[in-house]
């Protein structure tokens, strides 16, 4: 095997060996397009640097890591990537270095600038934008642009015990393996496996085959603008994620306060929280007691176990997305850290 800078996706003797164990699990076919692939991460809180980590480790091509925020004392409970001598410092430019000895042979960048201020473009030229820490603004211009140039786009936070995911992949064709059906030989001659004889047919768990699927996103925005009252939603509210309404709530917060809550002000932000709680579910036409008042006291910081458990969630689905293997979640991943509790969900307005 050749030795490559990656451009085409080419795997050189050295990454074959060190991705070994990936190659056997995923293949070759799948390292290759994750070699070929480039992603942006946008905020490199404790969130972030989950995903950061595990996405260099993955073997893509290129990372770029953009934040233009400062390194706060925050950031050291669950920024590993940053070190205490990093403080006052940009996030993005003092998570370089450990993120690019992580893996050498992938190129990462650090871009300063502030998301927002980022023309549509930019984000064109990634296989995969990532967004943590960002308004509902930007999620909803951003995922529109990328939907609309076949870019994956996924989004996520995380808040003290409360942590999500969100995933758009547009129409997204991938690969599955099951076990090899053998059919009897009346199935083979009438050309159909219903029937009586449907029941003769064997699983052989030795054999596999690969299986083609795809399957449809939506985007950001229409994951938003759900009719909670309509006959299909209404029926299904009760088994939705609190903490899908939890998350509405948090990007309320940010839109009005331009920060997520703060240990600092804790007391003043709690009471804003469960204003903003009775605001948004009055505005959804629902009850405001959907949503305990208990949620308040938990949204503070980004602790570090719900960070490494959706960071890891949300790495592995772009793994997944980007190497074609496997059904990869759709659309939202919920992690609830007080109950240790995962639930995923597919919500749109259509």
């Amino acid at each position: 095997m050749m030795a490559d800078d990656g451009e085409n996706g080419a795997i050189s003797e050295a990454e074959a060996a060190l991705y070994d164990r990936q190659i056997r699990l995923w293949g070759l076919d799948a390292q290759r397009r994750l070699r070929a692939s480039s992603v942006l991460i946008s905020g490199l809180k404790g969130l972030g640097a989950e995903v950061a980590k595990n996405i260099v480790l993955s073997g893509v091509k290129a990372v770029t890591l953009l934040d233009h925020q400062q390194v706060t004392e925050e950031d050291f409970s669950s920024q590993f990537l940053v070190a205490r001598a990093d403080l006052g410092k940009n996030r993005a430019e003092a998570s370089l270095d450990r993120t690019q000895n992580l893996n050498p042979n992938v190129k990462v960048t650090a871009d300063t600038e502030d998301v927002k201020d980022k023309p549509d473009e930019f984000f064109t030229k990634f296989s995969v934008v990532c967004l943590t820490c960002c308004s509902q603004q930007t999620l909803r211009r951003v995922g529109h642009v990328c939907h609309d140039n076949g870019v994956k786009f996924y989004a996520g936070n995380v808040h003290g015990y409360c942590g999500y995911m969100f995933a758009d992949l547009g129409e997204h064709d991938y690969v599955e393996e099951k076990p090899k059906i053998i059919k009897t030989d009346k199935q083979k001659e009438e050309g159909k496996e219903d029937g009586p004889a449907a029941k003769k047919a064997k699983v052989d768990t030795t054999e596999t085959v690969m299986v083609k699927k795809t399957v449809s996103y939506c985007p950001w925005e229409e994951s938003q603008a759900v009719d909670w009252t309509s006959d299909s939603r209404s029926k299904a509210l009760k088994k939705t994620p609190q903490m899908y309404f939890i998350m509405k709530v948090l990007l309320r917060f940010r839109e009005d306060h331009d920060r997520d809550p703060a240990v600092s002000s804790r007391e003043e932000d709690k009471v804003a929280l469960l204003r903003l709680r009775d605001d948004v579910l009055t505005e959804m036409k629902l009850k405001t007691d959907l949503v305990g008042d208990e949620f308040a006291s938990h949204c503070f910081a980004a602790l570090s176990p719900v960070c490494a458990v959706v960071g890891g969630v949300l790495a592995q689905e772009i793994v997944k997305a980007v190497s074609g293997k496997d059904a990869p979640l759709n659309n939202f991943f919920f992690f609830n850290g007080i109950d240790d509790s995962g639930m995923v969900d597919c919500i749109r307005s259509s």
